[in-house]
């Protein structure tokens, strides 16, 4: 991981295209704009984690709503 330090106004550069500046200072709170094409996703690490939990949540169903399905199918085969 590379760690630099700026000061609100200074940018650094990733490739040809990516350009992240320091907006502004507040506390412990920093604001950064972010450009770059919008073929390059950007995203808040913490939405992606969140948006896997629940991806994984969906793709396991509980054990009840397993057992409700395989009765459903149960009932209409009879």
């Amino acid at each position: 991981m590379l760690v630099l330090s700026r000061r609100v106004g200074e940018s650094v550069v990733i490739g040809d295209d990516i350009t992240i500046t320091v907006l502004e200072v507040r506390g412990d709170v920093v604001r950064v704009g972010i450009d770059a094409p919008r073929s390059v996703a950007v995203n808040r690490a913490e939405l992606l984690r969140e948006l896997e939990n629940s991806n994984r949540t969906a793709a396991s169903p509980s054990d009840e709503t397993v057992a409700s399905l395989s009765q459903a199918l149960r009932d209409r085969t009879t």
